[in-house]
């Protein structure tokens, strides 16, 4: 039986075929109060708003307070932030009475102290190096904590760990170019090489972004550029987004060993998922180094990649082991931070401006799945699967929650 045109207009119009659900969906803009408050390391030098984002935040209807000299360490004035509409508070509890608080390094107890129950706490987090009671001070506050270097963009990428380590991968090279100079007690060579005498070695361990950068900034110096990973699709990669040919191999210890003893620069940039970065080289294989040569160990903040690393700090970088420097200082951002601060601020003014628009933090939270990738907690209730295992704490799907809320 064959049905008529008229049939099958009569059959959809009179609801007898299952219908697509049509919801309404609307926006309501609301007005966000974000505080920014100094970083109370002494080794976090960034701020996560430049005053131009600052002016454009408040342009859009929302109210920002800063507390005075949050900006001074990346040459950030608060006169600066007062003439782009922010609000420079003396007070430190009156920026923590922001509805927003956002800053680099995760707030400390006595910071978490000041904030009040339903807070949004936008950091860097570090949720597994904190304690239990850290956790569950957050929980009882019934914060909503996102650690921003988990938020995806809509392409899938972390933009605050690719951007940041682009940073540390360029500014690894020029640390290094620092230690060799004769003005650092170096070997006084130069990274790279010029005509008639023979360019410098660098090596670098891990072929991620930083790696990447620390190659490119390498080889563009016209240095001989050496890359160690075990992923091939990574050291393939590098060298179609190079467009050069540069030594590439696997990590085996023997030829991996070989190399060093003819490095001037070895970089560490390998990076573990999960835990601690695997340690690659040995101590020996540093005692069989050149004197003099130097090693930036990147990957020191997950335990570095060398046997010999030890965390060093911005204000006494250098730790000499076998005649070879080490500069294991985490957070190398922080050593240009008025670099990193524009990155930063050009990632998290539209974010802001986009919870602006959606009408909230709960709304931003249902439609971008990016931004909800950065959640540990939600309005109290811990949502991470692995750090509620790790301590013993109930933990909720984040699908789940939404539906709930």
């Amino acid at each position: 039986m064959t049905l008529r045109k008229e049939n099958i207009s009569f059959i959809k119009t009179s609801g007898l075929l299952p219908q697509e659900e049509m919801l309404e969906v609307g926006t309501h803009k609301k007005s966000l109060y974000i505080g920014i408050p100094k970083e109370s390391s002494s080794q976090e030098k960034r701020v996560v708003l430049t005053p131009d984002s600052v002016g454009f935040l408040v342009n859009n209807g929302n109210r920002v307070v800063i507390e005075t000299g949050a900006g001074n360490a990346s040459n950030f004035s608060d006169r600066e932030y007062s003439e782009a509409g922010g609000e420079i508070q003396i007070d430190t509890q009156e920026v923590f009475n922001a509805d927003i608080i956002i800053k680099v390094a995760p707030p400390s107890i006595s910071e978490i102290k000041m904030m009040h129950e339903g807070q949004t706490l936008i950091s860097t987090l570090k949720m597994s190096r904190q304690s239990k009671e850290y956790i569950q001070l957050l929980i009882k506050k019934k914060i909503t904590a996102l650690a921003f270097n988990f938020i995806k963009n809509d392409e899938g990428i972390y933009p605050v760990i690719r951007t940041m380590g682009e940073i540390a991968g360029t500014t690894s090279i020029l640390i290094a170019a620092e230690y060799l100079s004769s003005t650092n007690n170096g070997k006084g060579v130069m990274m790279g090489g010029i005509a008639g005498v023979p360019p410098i070695e660098v090596i670098i361990l891990g072929a991620g972004t930083v790696g990447e950068f620390a190659a490119r900034a390498a080889h563009h110096l016209g240095a001989t550029v050496k890359v160690f990973d075990n992923y091939i699709y990574k050291l393939r990669r590098l060298q179609v987004d190079l467009g050069t040919k540069i030594y590439t191999s696997t990590i085996q210890p023997k030829v991996l060993g070989d190399a060093l003893k003819s490095a001037d620069v070895v970089i560490g940039s390998l990076r573990a998922p999960k835990g601690l970065t695997p340690c690659v080289v040995t101590e020996h294989m540093v005692e069989n180094m050149k004197e003099g040569s130097v090693i930036v160990d990147v990957s020191i903040d997950q335990g570095g990649c060398f046997e010999t690393s030890e965390l060093t700090s911005h204000d006494k970088p250098i730790i000499t082991k076998f005649g070879v420097k080490h500069y294991c200082v985490p957070n190398i951002a922080s050593r240009v931070s008025r670099t990193a601060s524009y990155a930063l601020s050009n990632i998290f003014a539209p974010i802001l401006i986009d919870m602006c628009e959606m009408g909230g933090l709960r709304q931003m939270v249902r439609n971008d799945m990016g931004f909800r990738n950065g959640i540990y907690l939600y309005k109290g209730i811990l949502t991470n699967r692995d750090l509620g295992e790790m301590l013993d704490l109930p933990y909720k799907d984040t699908d789940l929650l939404m539906a709930a809320f």
